[in-house]
């Protein structure tokens, strides 16, 4: 069927072709005209769609399927190998802090310098 899911027996139903060409089959008068008020049959709940929907009729929950976790693989960087990265990732929050200081001041000095030079 067409608007219900149900299926239907041989010799039973009706047949309606739309002006498209595209069939429809119905089960019986009742899904037929629901079809063609324009219902959606995810809001009727005898439908099949409905009940799948909200998940009526499950006799057994069928557990979910677990899915395996992506293992996030380190790689080396042009200019860092694998161990200085690793390292980098291991010290301590403040120790990368007063390098990135530092590496700040030297950058400074390093402007100054040419600053100076122009004059």
């Amino acid at each position: 069927d067409s608007f219900s899911g149900r299926k239907i027996y041989p010799g039973k139903g009706k047949l309606y072709v739309r002006g498209d060409n595209k069939i429809f089959r119905f089960a019986n008068g009742k899904s037929e005209s629901l079809f063609l008020q324009r219902k959606n049959p995810r809001r009727i709940a005898w439908t099949i769609l409905y009940r799948k929907q909200h998940k009526k009729g499950i006799s057994e929950e069928v557990a979910k399927k677990r899915t395996r976790r992506t293992v996030k693989s380190q790689r080396a960087i042009v200019g860092a190998s694998l161990d200085v990265i690793k390292e980098r990732r291991g010290q301590r929050p403040e120790a990368r802090a007063a390098a990135r200081q530092a590496a700040i001041a030297a950058g400074k000095e390093k402007r100054t310098a040419a600053e100076s030079k122009k004059k």
